[in-house]
């Protein structure tokens, strides 16, 4: 396996593990607010689409071997940045009090 293959693998790993940890989090969520939407169950939601997209275009990038799995592999790094910032946007917020 290449250097690139094994950036994918990270990506899709690294992704995968975010997402879980965000369902479970959306999950407590709602268990705790039994029916009241709030601000960070549609952010945790915003997290969750990006690293599901992150994993499948990551698990798409090593599953081909022409020229377009390196572009599937750069887009699939910045959606995980974009999911990673939200995490961390969504931790501030809810650490410094200004959500609740």
């Amino acid at each position: 396996m290449g250097k690139r293959k094994d950036k994918a693998s990270h990506i899709l790993n690294t992704s995968s593990t975010l997402l879980g940890i965000c369902f479970i989090v959306l999950t407590s969520i709602k268990i705790n607010n039994t029916s009241e939407t709030t601000i960070i169950d549609q952010l945790i939601a915003v997290s969750i689409v990006m690293f599901m997209t992150s994993s499948i275009l990551s698990f798409l990038s090593m599953r081909k071997t022409k020229k377009p799995s390196e572009r599937l592999e750069k887009i699939a790094d910045i959606v995980f940045l974009i999911g990673l910032f939200s995490l961390f946007i969504i931790t501030m917020l809810v650490t410094l009090n200004i959500i609740k």
